[in-house]
């Protein structure tokens, strides 16, 4: 008989790693359907770009399951959320959680933190020195199973359900429904920081394939992953960069954004935008370019965030005018007109792969607040700078959360970068100067921490991830034999 899978692909990051990589071609080519249940409103144009023998897609209902988030003991299932977000064991470093937990005390009122906020941080220390309170949280969860899908599951009888989240996101729902029906179900760690920022499931789950040893440690010591069922397969979203299947013409790159041959290229990625102002960044980049005052005429390439695009609140959209603004009194200075995909999925889908991709292969210089496109920019060997310049009181918006850049430091993934000596790290203007220069004048700097750095992060280098990770999934689905 066919094996069929459910893939939920909720968002852009989930639409490359499994419809631009190995991994769907290569359990196609094993003989297993695959039925990819994505964003309602862009689903027929995503089959339409994707679609293949062996391969069908189904909405995944995302409206009718926040409906159901809202309205069925929404106070509750907030709270339940909550605590498995911020509630990881001690054993891992708890920064990007505890950074959470004075989000949510900072952006409510007296009452919330009274009511809600101070016994559920009684609970957190539980859940953080607790498994078997971790594993009850997991069950509790489970309370609040809808019946979204009934009609999938019966017309398909999926064999497993693989998700982009361990049901971190609103494919909880679909998971949670899997696991009542027995259907085995496997979560694929798409994003970077994912295992230490979220921790512990939203439904129970069978199967982890992850990036690295880092991030298995991260699954098995944080949230209780059973280690023999957590799969390192590298991150197949990543095996195009090493192919160079996205990577434009340094030439026609160029042209594409008006830049000047004859000047180095200065990238910079917005990140961290919700928890700080990208723009004193932005704007000293802008401005030592603008003035000559580096070791070589420069110019500046600016790639927004996706929340820059957000309507609420205002300040994301506002930042955004402003970055704007820098283009317009500048005069080498550019900023990238971000992708689309519409829906749920938002800016910088699939789409935008070959403009991200060349931009961190033809940069001089990459800089950023983190991002992980420090490993994905460190995959092209340019030299990465983390810019950590605070502006005074961060967003100084009253009731607006505010964390400062050099803080957040400390978390993980960017304690890891920084240890891995793979960048430079500015906090001030004359710091960024002086960082800018050493790599515009040596590019070879850092080089060979920038390697090591890759393969600590990602492990595999050689654009095999995709195929490893199918079969992994082939494995789950018991066929162990099949020819990749």
């Amino acid at each position: 008989m066919t094996k069929r899978i459910f893939i939920s692909a909720d968002h852009g990051m989930a639409i490359i790693y499994f419809l631009q990589s190995d991994l769907l071609p290569s359990l196609l080519a094993a003989g297993v359907q695959v039925i990819v249940l994505t964003d309602d409103d862009t689903k027929d144009k995503i089959a339409a770009q994707f679609a293949q023998p062996g391969l069908i897609f189904e909405g995944l209902r995302l409206k009718e399951a926040n409906r159901y988030a809202q309205t069925v003991q929404p106070r509750w299932q907030w709270l339940l959320a909550y605590l498995r977000r911020v509630g990881g064991s001690w054993r891992i470093n708890t920064e990007a959680m505890d950074s959470h937990i004075w989000e949510v005390w900072a952006e409510n009122g007296w009452k919330f933190r009274l009511g809600v906020w101070i016994p559920s941080a009684l609970v957190i220390l539980i859940l953080r020195s607790s498994r078997l309170a971790r594993r009850a949280l997991v069950q509790a969860q489970t309370r609040f199973t809808p019946n979204l899908y009934a009609d999938l599951w019966e017309k398909y009888k999926p064999d497993l359900v693989i998700a982009s989240t361990a049901g971190w996101r609103m494919d909880r729902y679909l998971l949670r429904e899997a696991h009542r029906r027995g259907i085995p179900t496997l979560a694929a760690i798409v994003g970077w920081d994912n295992s230490s920022s979220y921790t512990i499931p939203g439904a129970p789950i069978d199967y982890a394939t992850c990036w690295s040893q880092a991030q298995k440690t991260e699954l098995v010591n944080g949230s209780d992953w059973d280690p023999n069922r957590v799969h390192i397969g590298g991150i197949p979203s990543y095996d195009g960069y090493f192919r160079k299947t996205w990577q434009m013409p340094r030439a026609e790159y160029f042209r594409l954004h008006g830049l000047e041959e004859n000047r180095k290229l200065i990238a910079y990625a917005c990140s961290f935008v919700h928890f700080a102002p990208n723009y004193p960044n932005v704007e000293a980049l802008a401005r030592l370019t603008a003035t000559d005052s580096l070791a070589a005429p420069a110019q500046l390439l600016i790639r927004l965030h996706p929340s820059h695009f957000q309507q609420k609140p205002a300040i994301f959209a506002e930042e955004r005018e402003r970055i704007f603004a820098l283009e317009q009194k500048y005069p080498h200075v550019h900023v990238v007109r971000p992708v689309a995909m519409g829906g749920s999925l938002g800016y910088y889908g699939g789409e935008d792969m070959d403009e991200k991709a060349s931009m961190m292969a033809h940069a001089d210089v990459f800089v950023t607040v983190y991002s992980t496109m420090v490993v994905e920019t460190a995959v092209h060997d340019t030299p990465i700078i983390g810019a950590v310049l605070d502006a005074p009181g961060g967003w100084n918006v009253p009731g607006k959360f505010s964390l400062s850049l050099r803080e957040i430091g400390n978390w993980p993934t960017h304690q890891r970068f920084r240890e891995a000596k793979a960048g430079r790290i500015a906090q001030n203007e004359a710091e960024l100067r002086e960082a800018l220069n050493a790599y515009l004048q040596k590019p070879a700097l850092d080089s060979a921490e920038r390697r090591k750095f890759i393969r600590d992060e990602i492990t595999y280098t050689d654009g095999s991830s995709g195929k490893r990770t199918a079969a992994f999934v082939l494995q789950a689905l018991g066929m162990p034999n099949q020819e990749m």
